[in-house]
């Protein structure tokens, strides 16, 4: 079978590679003549480490995103309307990363941590939602997907979006009460997807 998503996928890392460019924009330098020595550099810097610790959460989780984008295009072969546009919802989204992160940065260390971490973990619920649907409407439909896919690969991609759900609801529940353990979890849960998502491949290579 021929693959049908190749503009679709194109297409999307474009739209990856712009939203993790975006982020570079919270990261702003000194004003000029503000730092005499290296002191004062340091001093400025780590009263950005809110700035920093957005970025970093940020890039990851969208490179991650885009890694497991990559992964399951490798099993959707065909494409429809549906596809096409629960693709677009991910990609809105994920374009959308960058508001919440300049509020993270420049948020979490006042009154205001809990809300803006309570937007930053919410975009990452919808974005999930969005995988979800993804995967749900294109496994759907077996004639979609790579050609001699089978049941046990489908129900264990499905399980592993799936699962990551209720921890990023848990997430957005801790920002309210503890903003720091919210995004602690965050970042347990791009390490979970980053390892998982080799774990899966590495099945469906097997079943296939």
């Amino acid at each position: 079978m021929e693959k049908e998503t190749g503009r679709i996928e194109g297409f999307s890392d474009g739209v990856f590679a712009i939203a993790i460019t975006l982020l570079v924009l919270d990261l702003h330098l000194p004003e000029e003549n503000s730092i005499v020595n290296g002191n004062d550099l340091l001093i400025f810097m780590k009263n950005q480490w809110p700035t920093f610790l957005a970025f970093i959460l940020s890039f990851f989780s969208i490179f991650i995103m885009w890694v497991n984008h990559h992964k399951i295009f490798k099993q959707i072969y065909s494409r429809n309307s549906a596809i096409m546009f629960a693709n677009g919802l991910i990609l809105f989204l994920v374009s959308a990363v960058s508001y919440p992160t300049a509020l993270l940065a420049r948020y979490f260390n006042g009154e205001a941590s809990s809300i803006v971490v309570a937007i930053y973990t919410g975009t990452f619920v919808l974005i999930n939602l969005a995988f979800n649907l993804l995967w749900f409407l294109a496994s759907r439909d077996k004639k979609l997907l790579r050609p001699g896919i089978t049941d046990a690969a489908i129900k264990k991609i499905h399980n592993n979006y799936l699962y990551g759900l209720p921890i990023y609801v848990m997430a957005l529940l801790f920002s309210f009460w503890i903003p720091s353990v919210s995004l602690l979890i965050i970042l347990g849960l791009w390490i979970f997807w980053a390892l998982s998502s080799g774990k899966i491949e590495m099945t469906i290579e097997k079943n296939l």
